[in-house]
């Protein structure tokens, strides 16, 4: 019995519409309550420091409640726009799916629509996640323990970007960390700033990194950070570690 091109679309297109909002539903319940407030005090002071300009070595606190201020008014906005090109992503994935059903000439071009709307039933999913995080983030933000700690790590790369960078250049490798894109050097003087200074566990420090750069850098960022990092404290333990004896 030949396979009916118009039906197997008809059958993805009834699954991707049904299991969509049950997916989303799920994502939400799953990750409710589930953001560290360290976590989110990281982020805070990645926008922070993206909004600083010049070399001043003093930041006055009003300055720092107002970079803060701006940060939280960043994810508001970049939520607004994560909804925004999910919804686009799956009306286009909506589209799609209808245009395979009257002009499908057989069940390969079938396939071919149907995997393009997948995909994009996929990225309207993955975008949703990073959406479904901001409202509790920004909640948070608010809280004394998030924004104490927010403060304190821009505060610290800021007065101590001179021995933090001497500490990142040492271990780079063919490059300069002034030709880093702004939030790579961020990401990584964020970090390097709670390993040596704020006696953050190194493995700590890492992770949280390499799950920024995953979102804020570019697709091969975070591999890129977490070895430059993993060289950092390599590098630190072999300094301090006791000389042997001559």
């Amino acid at each position: 019995m030949p396979i009916d091109a118009s039906s197997i679309v008809q059958s993805v297109h009834f699954g991707i519409f049904l299991v969509l909002p049950l997916l989303t539903f799920d994502i939400i319940v799953t990750m409710h309550f589930n953001q560290k407030p360290r976590r989110i005090s990281r982020e805070l002071a990645l926008l922070s420091l993206s909004q600083i300009k010049g070399s001043s070595k003093k930041l006055e606190q009003t300055e720092l409640s107002n970079l803060v201020l701006v940060a939280i008014r960043t994810l508001t906005t970049e939520g607004q726009d994560i909804l925004e090109t999910a919804a686009a992503e799956v009306t286009r994935s909506h589209k799609r799916l209808l245009k395979s059903e009257t002009q499908a000439a057989d069940v390969q071009s079938a396939k071919a629509m149907v995997s393009e709307a997948i995909e994009l039933a996929q990225g309207a999913i993955n975008r949703l996640v990073h959406a479904i995080e901001l409202p509790e983030m920004i909640q948070l933000s608010s809280q004394h323990e998030v924004r104490e700690y927010t403060l304190e790590l821009i505060e610290t790369v800021y007065r101590r970007r001179l021995e933090i960078d001497q500490q990142l250049e040492s271990v780079l490798v063919d490059w300069q960390l002034s030709r880093l894109p702004k939030i790579d050097r961020d990401i990584l003087r964020i970090a390097a700033a709670e390993i040596i200074f704020l006696n953050v566990p190194c493995k700590v420090s890492i992770n949280e990194a390499v799950e920024m750069a995953k979102r804020y850098s570019d697709d091969d960022g975070y591999r890129f950070i977490n070895g430059v990092l993993r060289r950092l404290t390599e590098h630190l333990r072999k300094s301090m570690s006791p000389k042997d004896p001559t």
